[in-house]
């Protein structure tokens, strides 16, 4: 799928057929299975996201392929390998490849393919969040808004896997007690709307946990300032999304009088950050692997959809209160 200019995704990406480029002694040649959209897809396309490819492009940033032939000088892969990008700007939307062997990363072919596809963005997203700001142990509390979003659903789980506890907050809607009782499902502790954030019995949650020392946040706007007051003393907020486009708004108590911390995360530059680093890498992948077998760390809802079909998945993947993930199959 290729767009030779930015604009509104369903009016600029093309389904194209294009030749297979040469195998190079270093390349890695990819059959691609599965492959989400995700937000940051959108945006790219859009000509938003700090991060753009060089146009033409090919969508798509996460997926999973398998390897039919490797290069005469690639070791670390061989056929029948499952791969993930290593990467953002591989452009996944396809159904053949070839690219350089340091630009995939190797996953086990015995986790489902959905899990594979959507593993390199939002369950390392939420591991990182989850890891990398607060050293939380067993019993501590975490808040996060967009609950049902992909990163929103694996929080839950690998928190529910550490024994920590969620408060999680989502946008009311007509079908809440639906999406209420699949969070609970997935392992949340309380699942709330953002109008509750500011009623007194959230008083009452905090009767059974403690206050969270940690907030993720990828709304920004009401909800994020709401949520804040919820914040235990010298906690910290990390935003890694800005979904309601409006800024993160602060009361100077709580600078003042809580000494609350702001942060930013971007899956993307911890990678540039790591990317001399791969014990660091394979930790998290390995962690997340075990979490998919054990049942504990699952694909988020996802609709399938044809390669053929991609408009109609663009356009479903851009509306509001969507909480199940457009996958295209390959």
């Amino acid at each position: 799928l290729l767009y030779e200019r930015h604009g509104e995704p369903a009016a600029v990406v093309q389904l194209k057929d294009l030749e297979v480029p040469k195998l190079g002694d270093c390349d890695v040649h990819v059959k691609m299975l599965a492959a989400p959209i995700n937000p940051a897809d959108i945006n790219m396309i859009q000509g938003t996201y700090p991060l753009l490819s060089p146009l033409p492009a090919v969508g798509g940033n996460e997926g999973v392929g398998e390897v039919l032939e490797v290069g005469h000088s690639v070791t670390a892969l061989k056929p029948g390998d499952w791969v993930i990008p290593a990467n953002a700007g591989l452009g996944t939307w396809r159904t053949r490849g070839v690219f350089p062997e340091e630009m995939l990363l190797k996953v086990p072919s015995d986790i489902p393919v959905f899990c594979a596809a959507t593993l390199s963005v939002n369950p390392c997203t939420a591991f990182r969040v989850l890891a990398d700001f607060e050293s939380l142990v067993p019993g501590d509390s975490v808040i996060q808004n967009a609950a049902n979003s992909g990163v929103g659903q694996a929080v839950i789980q690998i928190a529910r896997a550490s024994g920590i506890k969620t408060i999680n907050v989502v946008r009311d809607r007509p079908d809440l007690p639906k999406l209420v009782e699949r969070l609970m499902a997935l392992g949340a502790d309380h699942v709330i709307t953002e109008e509750m954030l500011r009623k007194p019995e959230m008083k009452d949650i905090f009767k059974s946990i403690p206050r969270p020392r940690l907030a993720l946040n990828c709304v920004g706007g009401k909800s994020t300032t709401e949520m804040l007051r919820h914040l235990q003393p010298k906690g910290t907020m990390v935003t890694y999304g800005g979904m309601a486009k409006q800024p993160v708004m602060v009361p100077v108590s709580a600078f003042i009088f809580r000494d609350v911390r702001l942060r930013g995360f971007w899956m993307t530059q911890w990678r540039k950050d790591h990317a001399q680093d791969q014990e660091s890498v394979a930790a998290m992948m390995n962690t997340l692997c075990q979490l998919i077998r054990r049942g504990q760390l699952t694909a988020p809802a996802c609709t399938e959809v044809p390669l053929q079909d991609y408009r109609a998945a663009l356009e479903a993947s851009m509306k509001p209160f969507v909480s199940s993930k457009q996958i295209l199959l390959l």
